[in-house]
């Protein structure tokens, strides 16, 4: 998958695709319905935003699903062939409904076709709808198609719908409205390496910026995805502020079963699978080393079979 980052003085063959276009947070079902759709017109193309509107005007407690990384990851597996992630500025957040389809769509990308969900708008202040996207594209040279919204179990697929399930510790909920595991990716960091000494050396990841699901111990699936050690593994993860160790910035702590190896610098992405337990404050080391053979023996046990 290619990826631009502006829709400035583009190369020819980055032209005339057709787009999927929207914050899509998470990508999940009613997402990938939307980039199926896109997909009948031509190359298929995605056209998103970064940062998300929402933190460009300033939201004060994170809402992402998905840093930028992990959404590109996942619109690559959708077999999408071109990303415009747009970098989202004080330009592009002034142009009225008409700037942005004439500017941005038609002599930027040079979209053939726009395909975006029922609720979707765009331009200053919201003002556009999709019935003004289509009136504009007919003069403009593009087409332009509103994707109904999608249900799942007779309610509507929403981010929202999703951040509740996570923020509740029940990631498999999550996953089907998603249609696949929830993940977060990043690069791993050097941290305070107390799991190394506990015999239980884990892989260090912020979650800076991001909706924070449930605290506590999760089974996971862990996809290493570049360096010599790179491949499909099994773990047990924590996601919290360590109350053993103090007060501390939340984080994602991953231990893979049978590795060894240094990971520092890798980039991973970590899917939720099964909530094992809340975090917990131990009188001692002995009792969290315990606790921690039961969660890694809990875990085993569940994604041998997820």
């Amino acid at each position: 998958m290619q990826i631009f980052r502006t829709w400035h003085d583009l190369p020819v063959a980055a032209r005339g695709a057709s787009v999927a276009m929207g914050n899509f947070d998470g990508v999940h079902l009613g997402h990938a319905s939307v980039i199926a759709a896109a997909r009948a017109h031509g190359p298929l193309g995605v056209v998103t935003f970064e940062p998300h509107p929402r933190e460009f005007f300033g939201s004060e407690t994170p809402f992402r699903l998905m840093n930028a990384e992990t959404r590109a990851n996942r619109l690559a597996k959708l077999g999408v062939e071109r990303l415009y992630e747009l970098p989202f500025t004080a330009e592009l957040a002034s142009l009225p409904p008409e700037g942005f389809a004439r500017q941005v769509l038609a002599e930027g990308l040079g979209v053939t076709h726009v395909t975006v969900g029922a609720d979707f708008h765009f331009g200053k202040g919201r003002a556009g709808s999709v019935a003004d996207l289509a009136a504009l594209g007919k003069g403009l040279g593009f087409g332009v198609t509103g994707a109904p919204m999608l249900e799942v179990d007779g309610k509507d697929v929403s981010s929202t719908a999703i951040r509740a399930a996570l923020a509740e510790g029940r990631p498999r909920d999550a996953a089907a409205m998603l249609g696949h595991w929830h993940r977060i990716d990043g690069e791993v960091l050097h941290g305070e390496k107390r799991g190394r000494d506990l015999g239980y050396p884990t892989a260090n990841m912020s979650v800076a910026g991001l909706h924070l699901p449930r605290l506590g111990v999760y089974a996971v699936k862990v996809d290493v995805l570049t360096g010599p050690q790179a491949g499909h593994y099994n773990g047990a993860a924590s996601l919290g502020v360590r109350p053993m160790f103090g007060e501390n910035t939340p984080n994602l702590e991953t231990f893979i079963f049978d590795f060894k190896g240094d990971l520092y610098g890798q980039h991973l992405s970590i899917a939720l699978v099964d909530y094992l337990r809340p975090e917990m404050k131990f009188d001692g080391l002995p009792g969290l080393i315990a606790q921690m053979e039961d969660d890694c023996r809990r875990a085993r046990t569940i994604l041998e079979v997820a």
